[in-house]
């Protein structure tokens, strides 16, 4: 195993075969925290808010900052987090619903 990959995973080997020595009574590790790890997911959106992804691309890459639909979530994510709990109901009362599911063949 290289370094690279080593520093990656976030592990070291050791010189020594021996486990290093403990000075007081063993008591359970926590296994290290897992990184955030991306989930996949399916959305469906109406033809108006998905064009809003293309304006919002546009807008970005004006600014000179490419992004991804994926970002664009987030980002809108993180916004409406700050929100406070009734401008969130107001942002969420203004969307349309859209029918849950896959559309039938």
């Amino acid at each position: 195993m290289n370094m690279s990959t080593r520093a990656k995973r976030g592990t070291q080997e050791s010189d020594s075969p021996e486990p290093p020595a403990s000075s007081g009574p063993t008591t359970a590790k926590k296994p290290p925290a897992r990184s955030n790890r991306p989930v996949r997911d399916s959305f469906t959106f109406p033809e108006s808010d998905y064009a809003l992804f293309a304006l919002l691309k546009k807008r970005a890459l004006a600014g000179g900052c490419e992004i991804k639909k994926s970002e664009l979530i987030r980002a809108g994510l993180i916004l409406l987090n700050t929100l406070s709990d009734t401008a969130l109901i107001d942002a969420l009362n203004k969307i349309e619903r859209v029918k849950t599911g896959r559309p039938k063949k």
